[in-house]
């Protein structure tokens, strides 16, 4: 990473850690709102990753789907409960229309099972998972509070802080390298380095803010769901590099100065933020 491309990367961040404060203390539409934006914009990476190997997919209508989910999602948390237990009779409904979909406008040469499969993979992936940021903050907690604003950002600090830990790490280390053929900078150095600092962020942040909020971790859980975070968020990494080998890039866009695209921000959250829900009900915290 050059000197320039350093100080891009620093001053996005002091812009955008305050703002997504802001936005999830907010909560409700308006973090719906930016979820959607966010959600489509990461599918439309993805689907660019396909068109790069010649397929299809039905772009307009996983991006209409990626847009319309954290809505919804938000909805049934807050507004119509109900609506959670018809959710399979939802998704299965949104299938067969892309299935249908792909009946109408593409042929056997336009390889319909990989569009299919590519349209279907994209919403999962980039618009599923991060909705479950909006489960932690409104399963529980209303707009406006800061519990549920600081269940949220655990997994957002202890990705962050576990991947500067583990990029910092790897650079002064060294060593054998992780998954040289999917990410070649990375290193068994630097991937224990990030453990190390994300199971150490959770005790820090009860003292600083989650024992004051009245959502303490006890020693015990906070160690698990640091181990946890931080295995499955380089995890998350590791199959967004996959991807760019595939289609041979080295960002999934140039969106973000200095960051790369949507889904190089936030590969690792794809994966924490799914696992950070699982464990808060595990731990009966939501």
């Amino acid at each position: 990473m050059t000197a320039s491309n350093g100080v891009r990367r620093v001053v996005v961040a002091v812009v955008a850690i305050p703002l997504a404060l802001a936005i999830v203390w907010q909560g409700g539409w308006l973090l719906a709102f930016v979820l959607s934006v966010l959600c489509v914009l990461g599918v439309r990476e993805l689907y660019a990753f396909a068109v790069r190997q010649g397929i299809r997919p039905l772009v307009r209508t996983g991006l209409a789907t990626a847009f319309v989910l954290p809505p919804a999602v938000y909805y049934a948390l807050t507004r119509e409960p109900a609506l959670r237990s018809d959710g399979p009779y939802w998704a299965a409904a949104w299938l067969l229309a892309v299935l249908l979909m792909a009946l109408a406008r593409r042929r056997a040469s336009d390889r319909p099972l990989s569009a299919t499969a590519v349209t279907v993979f994209g919403v999962l992936y980039a618009a599923v998972l991060p909705c479950f940021l909006l489960a932690i903050r409104h399963t529980t907690y209303a707009e406006r509070d800061w519990s549920g604003t600081w269940l949220v950002f655990v997994p957002l600090v202890v990705t962050w802080v576990g991947d500067t830990a583990a990029m910092v790490g790897g650079k002064l280390l060294g060593g054998p390298k992780l998954a040289p053929a999917v990410s070649p900078g990375k290193t068994w150095s630097g991937a224990l380095c990030g453990t190390v600092a994300s199971v150490a962020t959770i005790p820090l942040l009860n003292v600083l803010v989650l024992t004051g909020q009245g959502v303490p971790f006890p020693l015990l859980r906070a160690i698990v769901f640091g181990l946890v975070l931080s295995l499955l968020g380089q995890a998350g990494d590791l199959v967004e590099s996959l991807f760019k080998r595939e289609v041979s890039l080295k960002d999934s866009s140039a969106l973000i100065s200095g960051h790369g695209g949507v889904l190089d921000r936030f590969d690792s959250l794809y994966f924490a933020i799914p696992a950070a829900a699982a464990l808060y009900r595990l731990f009966e915290v939501l």
